[in-house]
């Protein structure tokens, strides 16, 4: 064989190598990517929890509930409001 046959085979099994490493590097990468985005939609469904959470916490009336039962207080009246001025 002369040497041009020999460094053309040598040049194709290269470059059928590199095909094949790039395939399966973009496999991994496929993979990778829908692992990621299934993680993202996870985090996002989380998100979402957590902020309809947040909403139903801070309502004023769940505040004003949890105002009368654990802190014990009542809403002012008019009798007992005590108004100052300031000269």
């Amino acid at each position: 064989m002369s040497r041009a046959v020999v460094i053309v085979i040598g040049l194709l099994m290269g470059c059928s190598l590199l095909l094949v490493y790039s395939q399966q590097r973009t496999r991994i990468l496929f993979m990778e990517k829908n692992r990621f985005e299934s993680q993202e939609r996870k985090l996002n469904q989380e998100w979402s929890r957590l902020e309809y959470e947040q909403r139903e916490l801070s309502k004023s009336s769940r505040i004003v509930e949890m105002a009368k039962k654990q802190l014990h207080m009542n809403e002012a009246k008019q009798d007992k409001t005590v108004y100052l001025k300031v000269n």
